[in-house]
């Protein structure tokens, strides 16, 4: 493990490293840093490093300042992207900053809304019905492995639905959307892949629906309302879509999987609390909120400074990176108490940061919430039983901090 200075010869290990966060993520390191270099430099070996903000104060006001901490000038990612690939992603909502950014996020903002995702709760019930019967049946001849199989299933067919892909098409669209975000573990990504190609194959296909659904009659899916949407006096081209399409499906895909097979084995680790989850679910919508903020699916995302600033005393100057470190903030003794490294069901307030924070507050918030409510409702109905059967694998990654591997028995 390679390790560096920090304030007055103080030495910290490599945060930018994969390998750090195959064993889980790094909340002793996370907090010491906190303590003691709130915004501290990590340099990175083949290009310029970048300040890590990891209090709750900071990451918020990094996130609420786009006028000074950039989304669009280098993307969200802590590599730099080639000048064509960082032009491309530019279409995506999340590496947008004000106005364009408020342009193409104000007419999608009415068809996220809570009460229109909650008239997706009878079919994601059916989903995750139809999901846990083939499980139950898969778990008859023992130990099922979740997070890919069962976990994995969900996010991908609510985002098809949503936009209306064909149900032959999704387990493609879902093996690109998983593999563009395990770029840096070999044994998911596959060899010679990078994630810049699952990412190309699922733009040309976004593009190829597009040009398609143009030519046939509108249909009630969101597909339709982007493709007739105005967006800055315009409407959206195809390659715009092509951009918004793998944002939305990569990140409903990813997130939403991390948050159920994590969660899972969090409320395994706790069966006090897993207990009265069965016996009372009232509490679902806290437990939903304590396993985003104790089992983030994100470890950071970055921004690009505009000008020469100062964070928390620290000097930052244009151009530098900044990533805002979730899985820290999410942990800050400062926000969350004496309790912040504990799992607590019943935990309230819980202001976490996983869902983003200000202008690029997460547009699926209401999504993933609703598919996590009732996929573990429907979870405890269908099994009285629920078992570890063996150790978890991690993602190796340094920015999905997320499960490959959750052996679970279960049981009617």
């Amino acid at each position: 493990m390679n390790a560096h200075a920090g304030p007055h010869g103080t030495r910290f290990p490599d945060i930018y490293d994969p390998d750090l966060y195959v064993d889980g993520p790094i909340h002793k390191i996370f907090t010491d840093l906190r303590h003691n270099d709130p915004v501290h430099w990590q340099p990175m070996s083949n290009e310029p490093g970048y300040w890590a903000v990891m209090g709750h104060a900071d990451v918020t006001h990094v996130a609420r300042r786009p006028d000074i901490y950039s989304a669009e000038i280098g993307g969200v990612v802590l590599e730099n992207m080639a000048p064509d690939q960082l032009a491309q992603a530019r279409n995506m909502l999340l590496m947008m900053d004000p106005p364009r950014h408020t342009t193409h996020r104000k007419p999608l903002a009415e068809s996220f809304q809570a009460k229109v995702i909650g008239q997706m709760q009878d079919r994601i019930r059916e989903l995750c019905t139809t999901i846990l019967a083939a499980t139950a049946e898969a778990a008859e001849q023992g130990s099922v492995e979740f997070s890919h199989a069962v976990a994995g299933r969900l996010p991908s067919q609510v985002v098809g639905e949503l936009l209306g892909i064909p149900e032959q098409d999704r387990d493609q669209i879902r093996e690109w959307a998983e593999q563009s975000t395990s770029g840096q573990d070999p044994e998911l990504a596959g060899e010679g892949y990078s994630a810049g190609s699952g990412l190309g194959a699922m733009g040309l296909y976004a593009y190829q629906f597009a040009v398609r659904r143009r030519q046939e009659e509108p249909k009630e899916d969101l597909t339709s309302l982007i493709l007739a949407g105005n967006f800055g006096e315009r409407p959206m081209d195809d390659i715009e879509f092509a951009s918004f399409f793998v944002q939305l499906v990569t990140a409903g895909n990813d997130t939403t999987k991390t948050m159920l097979s994590s969660g899972l084995e969090v409320l395994l680790a706790h069966p006090d609390q897993l207990a009265e989850l069965r016996a009372d679910r009232s509490l679902m919508t806290g437990a939903v909120e304590e396993i985003l903020r104790y089992a983030n699916p994100l470890h950071y995302f970055r921004r690009t400074a505009l000008s020469d600033t100062v964070l928390d005393g620290v000097a930052i100057a244009a151009g530098d990176k900044v990533a805002m470190m979730y899985t820290s903030a999410n942990r800050d003794e400062a926000v969350f108490g004496e309790t912040a490294q504990q799992f607590n069901i019943r935990r309230s307030p819980n202001p976490h940061l996983s869902f983003g924070f200000a202008q690029h507050f997460c547009l699926g918030v209401h999504l993933a919430r609703l598919e996590g409510r009732v996929f573990f409702n429907e979870l405890l109905n269908t099994f009285s039983s629920i078992e570890q059967t063996g150790p978890s694998r991690r993602i190796r990654s340094n920015l999905n901090n997320g499960l490959k591997h959750l052996p679970i028995m279960l049981r009617r």
